[in-house]
């Protein structure tokens, strides 16, 4: 099939009893615009609330989420549904990696050697398989990663709300409010849409700075920006490796799951597509990229899997990408409500790592299990760090070590003795 062709799915208009559109077909195009539309507004909140928090350019980054949306289609060969938007696990290693100096480039010498990394994985996946993923990254190691990346930011959410704890305590009380009254779609975007209220709160009081957005031109390139490269800037990012790959097999074995195709031959081209489009976005100045829960559920609503509706959602990513001005309003959002959200978000990344031990039922009765995700989340959330010469291995690194060694090597003891 090329790229740019698709099947019509029976009239182009309906679906019937059961029915799904494959990837590799399509709705007419009126239709098919209009799901790409959707999962535009999927990806949004999520995607803008990354650098946002992280003081990233907006516009930059959904350029880049849009240019990675449509490698990755064509990468796996329009095989594998999928948006590529900003990975939250970046947050915690750009803030550390920005520090006090805010080292923008050093920032982005990380997202590049994560999408490098990840990238040579997916080509080992390609030759090897997915069996030693299994090994090194079972449930346990997974969940507590995910739970620590949440719950290390806590320091973050707390400095950014007392900056403006009256603007962030409104934002708060707007999420909680939209996720009680609303569902489906509303309910998935209340962080967003609570930012969006926290900010016009804090403009009526006059707490926002609306100079950028005036001076910002309506069309033009993004801000693109050049990588350096610190060692121990680096090494704050390789436990997101370790998170991207488990949300790319994860979005991979969904899709498998709802389109009933298996799709384990296309994991190293999705994990080799993903990492391209992470390095590609940190050597032009976006944040790293993951496959999005959103979007999926934008497809198990709509039974609509067609890789034609993220061509139009790539695309349309780009062009919003060349409006400066629409990034400016985002960049002047005011610091209190990104406190209200960050206490929010950051705490469900945290329960997010709970809910992959619930999924997978990793058993807490057993000893080890427990121990080692007990150490290792004390270790990430308090950030219990050590320097050699010029590295720092901080808490997440040190809890991402404690979790995968102590799960292969104690797991190995047992299994050896018995």
């Amino acid at each position: 099939m090329s790229l740019l062709s698709w099947k019509l799915h029976g009239d182009g208009k309906s679906l019937g009893a059961g029915e799904v559109v494959a990837p590799d077909e399509r709705l007419s195009w009126p239709f098919t615009i209009g799901l790409g539309l959707q999962h535009i507004a999927a990806m949004f909140g999520a995607t803008f609330l990354v650098p946002i928090i992280t003081k990233f350019p907006p516009t930059t980054t959904l350029f880049f989420s849009g240019v990675g949306t449509i490698l990755f289609l064509a990468i796996t060969k329009n095989r594998v549904p999928s948006y590529l938007g900003s990975s939250f696990a970046f947050l915690a290693p750009i803030a550390g990696a920005m520090g006090a100096d805010k080292n923008f480039g050093a920032a982005l010498g990380g997202v590049v050697v994560t999408g490098v990394i990840l990238a040579l994985v997916g080509l080992i996946v390609k030759a090897a398989g997915t069996n030693w993923i299994n090994l090194l990254l079972p449930p346990v190691v997974t969940g507590t990663i995910v739970m620590v990346i949440g719950l290390n930011l806590a320091g973050a959410a707390k400095g950014n709300f007392s900056k403006g704890p009256l603007d962030a305590i409104v934002t708060l009380g707007a999420i909680a409010l939209i996720a009680a009254i609303s569902k489906g779609f509303m309910a998935r975007i209340s962080i967003f849409l609570g930012i969006a209220i926290g900010y016009i709160f804090a403009a009526v009081r006059g707490d926002v700075n609306f100079d950028g957005v005036k001076a910002a031109k309506w069309f033009a390139l993004p801000d693109f920006t050049s990588p350096t490269f610190s060692g121990s800037a680096i090494v704050l990012f390789l436990p997101v490796v370790l998170v991207l790959i488990a949300e790319n097999v994860g979005h991979v074995k969904a899709v498998s799951t709802m389109t009933g195709k298996n799709l384990d031959d296309a994991m190293g081209d999705a994990l080799l597509a993903d990492g391209l489009a992470t390095t590609i976005a940190g050597l032009g100045g976006g944040s790293g990229t993951t496959t999005y829960a959103e979007n999926i559920g934008v497809m198990a609503a709509t039974r609509v899997y067609s890789t034609a509706a993220y061509w139009i959602a790539g695309a349309g990513a780009v062009l919003l990408g060349l409006v400066p001005k629409f990034g400016a309003i985002l960049s002047a959002t005011p610091v209190g409500a990104l406190g209200g959200a960050g206490t929010a978000l950051f705490g469900m990344i945290g329960i997010l790592g709970a809910r992959i031990w619930i999924d997978a039922k990793v058993d807490f009765t057993d000893s080890l299990n427990l121990l080692i995700a007990a150490s290792a989340l004390i270790i990430g959330v308090s950030d219990m760090s050590w320097t050699v010469g010029k590295y720092t291995f901080s808490g997440i690194i040190n809890a991402t070590l404690v979790a995968m060694l102590g799960t292969l090597v104690l797991h190995g003891i047992r299994k050896a003795r018995n």
